[in-house]
């Protein structure tokens, strides 16, 4: 049937938004244009005798709705919308028979109406009688083209809109023909707004659906489907706004499904199973027949190895529709946000033999195949997606993803595949992979795991990109990796702009992940698999990994410590940035009072019970103690860590008055002479005023209270730079060396260290905080050029051949310079690329005399000694320099 409600996309969207085209014609119908050059005002008849039973409708009282409803029509009441209310409302309880019976009686009354049969459609696919269902869309379709001036109003033109993307229709000009002039025509109809909202959010398009939605609850401030449809345009943005929509929706609709089913979804992500299952309980004691509750309680069932109770959830759900494909797409995507993406893409491929063209299973499944690291047919299923719906924003963006990482390089090894930026990879790629092949063997013999398939590690110079990768989406600034069991994504250096981290210990963490997530089979709390690589990137390196510090000591003593059982939700649902942090932090600090109480064993233990599919609170008890006793005996310990925290500094917060400075900080400090934040205060105050003795002073005395304190801010960072000041260069040089054992990515420290030991001719030294800084970022020149002239001093051809290789990579001020210094240590090697080497330098610089000396040296075969040039200061770089 070729329809005037078929309209097709013909533009590629952008990443993250739907658009709006000025002209939006191509593929409609010259049918519907006729209707929309007939539009009319229109002025909606009087319907004070349906307020009350909208109301009730609109606010959960749905039996109420249904009663009115049925006095109304058994009184011969005519208008529509009796009908349209007593549908709705037998949706929301669950009587579908009901509703069809409604249904029929209105379809047999209202011949020409496109409302009821756009209704019907919903009513008959909850039934499974899809037939039915696309019966009534041919239906419209014949209405609408042989009297179009007949559906002219705000109700009518949103109708035709659900129809047409029901028939998948180009997006853009549905909004702009039908919805754009629904609601200039009536800017008071509610509908309009809930249609554009759910348009957006079908095409994640949250900023748009935030917009729908919000200008609805402006016009409609009572109305609890625009307050859930806000809800879910926050989801994946801002906790707090979903929250308190989600609060207000069910305030304004206690009996609103919807809002039950999010707060269970929220309540499964956190692993409060228990809560969830009361919501759920709530949710289907509203409509006992709701698909997508049953398949939560599935879900739920399938996490507790309750396969009785899945089979029978499962059974709940297809009732009515046997082959209904959202029940098995909701199983699945809820699995593998538990990270068990097999189980989760089985069940996307049971939803797809339900129906080939569900895109939502589609796209899942190509997200699921793609993070277990079945690539090939997880691109194809994504540019299926993309080929059908082209605004799918999801799809887009792999989809232009997958043109990125194709241009990556490969470096590969029996264990690993490594993609990155072939820049990149030339620059640091065996790093990469020296570092991962020593993460795999302490890390699967500590665990007593076998690794039976090789591990891709994706590493992206673009952070879009890692976000797209990871969550289909942009964002996630915050996430430096993240490793799906056989797949790691991970951002480069490039990617983090001006922060800075310490990628190896990133990658040390996220292999730790591959390690306990295979170990268990994906069954593990979020809180566990995260603070075991926390724990061990400090057992690997003690600079990695997170350390106590004031702000952690006072979150402890002041009772922000989340128990045990509730600290995978600790992730989920941060106040802050910093609670986030500090949920990292805690979870590395329950591993290491388990294995510190109970030893290593009891962890595998832990571990191999999981694997079997017991419950973390049963395998806690098992070989630790119960919860309860768990939650109350780490805490005591972990406030007797804190506690050991400087124990002899005073750590009551500075009033205001002190913060400000001046007498009443001193007057403070003779009170509290060794106030931590007080002191810090003061020694600042004194640096600024360039009173660099007195600083040096209240350091010292910082320092005797708290050695050992790494942040950015420690008052070694601080002392040295006063020692610079005072140029005491060996204090200096001893203060760094202490902050540099104890920090893995103060970049400044690095680089301040090898200025001073190249001026002590330390070339060891040189190199090893050169190494340091290349764990940060290798992606700039200094460390490099330190390198390289360490390497000279100490003959060491090969690093130094390899270090001007990527330094000629970064586009060096001296070109030629550097291809000389190349040629020079190749020639040292042997190796035959030095004339190309040397000739490329006399290109650039055809008068280096130097250079066309080491050319004849190369061509007469005779080898050159290399002279180390002369020591070079503090402040300067130590390359030698190219003679005139």
């Amino acid at each position: 049937m070729i329809s005037l409600l078929s309209l097709h996309p013909d533009a590629t969207p952008r990443r993250d938004a739907i658009q709006h085209p000025i002209a939006a014609t191509r593929g409609v119908s010259h049918v519907i244009f006729l209707a929309l050059f007939l539009l009319s005002t229109f002025t909606p008849p009087a319907r004070a005798d349906l307020t009350t039973c909208a109301q009730k409708l609109h606010t959960g009282d749905y039996v109420g709705c249904i009663d009115e409803a049925r006095k109304a029509i058994d009184e011969g009441q005519y208008h529509e919308d009796w009908r349209h209310h007593a549908i709705r409302a037998h949706l929301a309880v669950g009587s579908y028979e009901d509703a069809r019976t409604v249904l029929e009686q209105a379809l047999s009354r209202y011949h020409s109406s496109i409302r009821i049969r756009v209704l019907g459609h919903d009513v008959y696919m909850r039934l499974g009688q899809r037939e039915k269902a696309a019966v009534l869309l041919e239906q419209i379709n014949t209405l609408v083209t042989n009297r179009p001036w007949w559906y002219t109003d705000a109700p009518d033109l949103v109708a035709q809109g659900k129809a047409t993307l029901l028939l998948e229709a180009d997006p853009r000009q549905v909004l702009q023909l039908l919805y754009d002039r629904a609601k200039k025509e009536t800017p008071g109809y509610r509908d309009t707004y809930l249609a554009v909202g759910q348009l957006a959010l079908n095409k994640h398009d949250y900023a748009e659906a935030a917009k729908a939605f919000g200008d609805g609850v402006k016009r409609f401030p009572q109305d609890a489907d625009l307050w859930f449809g806000i809800a879910q345009a926050y989801a994946p943005s801002d906790d707090v706004k979903t929250t308190e929509a989600l609060a207000k929706t069910l305030e304004l609709n206690p009996n609103h499904t919807g809002a039950m089913l999010m707060r269970a979804d929220n309540l499964i992500d956190g692993e409060h199973y228990e809560e969830a299952g009361q919501w759920l309980g709530r949710a289907l004691g509203v409509n006992p027949s709701e698909p997508t509750a049953w398949a939560y309680t599935a879900v739920i069932a399938h996490l507790d190895n309750d396969a009785a109770g899945e089979a029978a959830a499962r059974e709940r759900a297809l009732r009515y529709w046997k082959t209904n494909p959202l029940v098995e797409h909701v199983i699945g995507r809820k699995l593998s946000a538990k990270y068990r993406f097999a189980e989760g893409a089985a069940s996307q491929r049971k939803s797809l033999t339900f129906d080939p063209n569900y895109l939502a299973a589609k796209m899942q499944l190509a997200q699921d195949l793609l993070r277990l690291g079945e690539v090939e047919e997880g691109w194809r299923l994504a540019k299926e997606v993309h080929q059908k719906d082209g605004f799918n924003v999801v799809a887009y963006n792999l989809i232009t993803l997958q043109d990125n990482i194709a241009k990556f390089t490969s470096l590969e090894n029996e264990h690993f595949i490594v993609r990155m930026d072939a820049r990149e990879a030339s620059i640091y790629g065996d790093r990469v992979l020296d570092l991962l092949n020593r993460a795999r063997s302490v890390l699967c013999d500590k665990y007593g795991m076998t690794l039976k398939e090789r591990v891709t590690v994706e590493i992206f110079p673009d952070q879009k990109d890692f976000a797209i990768r990871t969550f289909g989406l942009p964002g996630g600034s915050g996430y430096l990796g993240v490793c799906f069991g056989k797949v790691i994504t991970a951002n480069s250096p490039a990617a983090l702009k001006q922060n800075t981290a310490n990628w190896e210990a990133v990658l040390w963490h996220e292999f730790c992940h591959v390690v306990t997530l295979q170990a268990t089979r994906n069954r593990m709390p979020r809180w566990l698999s995260e603070g075991i690589s926390v724990y061990e990137e400090q057992q690997a390196n003690k600079t990695w990994g997170q350390a106590i510090n004031p702000t952690y000591r006072r979150m402890i003593l002041e009772g922000e410590l989340t128990p045990v059982g509730q600290l995978s939700a600790a992730f989920l649902r941060a106040k802050s940035a910093l609670h986030l942090q500090f949920a990292y932090y805690e979870s590395s600090l329950v591993v290491e009072y388990i294995i510190e109480t109970a030893g290593l064993d009891a962890m595998r233990k832990i571990l191999s019970d999981l694997h079997t599919g017991i419950y973390i609170n049963e395998a806690l008890a098992k070989h630790i103690s119960p919860v309860a006793t768990l939650e109350k005996d780490f805490e005591a310990w972990a406030r007797k860590r804190a506690e050991a925290v400087a124990p002899d500094a005073d750590w009551e917060p500075l009033p205001k008055e002190a913060v400000r400075g001046g007498p009443a900080l001193d007057a403070w400090l003779k009170e509290h002479p060794q106030s931590f934040a007080g002191l810090m205060l003061l020694a600042g105050r004194q640096f600024g005023q360039e009173k660099y003795d007195d600083a040096k002073t209240t350091l010292n005395s910082i320092l005797t209270l708290y050695p050992d304190y790494a942040g950015d801010d420690s008052a070694l960072v601080m002392l040295a730079a006063v020692h610079q000041q005072l140029k005491e260069t060996d204090a200096e040089y001893a203060v760094l060396v202490k902050f540099a054992s104890l920090n893995a990515d103060h970049v400044p420290t690095f680089v301040r260290l090898m200025e001073l030991a190249a001026a002590r001719e330390d070339w060891p030294a040189v190199q090893q905080y050169a190494q340091r800084m290349l764990a940060v970022n290798p992606l700039v020149s200094e460390p490099w050029r330190r390198l390289a002239t360490a390497a000279e001093y100490r003959g060491d051809h090969a690093q130094a051949a390899k270090a001007y290789r990527v330094l000629l990579q970064m586009e060096p001020a001296d070109p030629a310079q550097a291809h000389y210094d190349l040629a020079r240590h190749l020639h040292a090697l042997g190796d035959p690329q030095a004339k190309r080497q040397v000739l490329m330098a006399l290109e650039e610089a055809p008068r280096f005399r130097e250079a066309q000396k080491l050319l004849l040296a190369i061509r007469a075969a005779q080898p050159q000694p290399v002279k180390p040039p002369a020591p070079v200061p503090p402040d300067t770089h130590a390359a030698p320099k190219r003679g005139q």
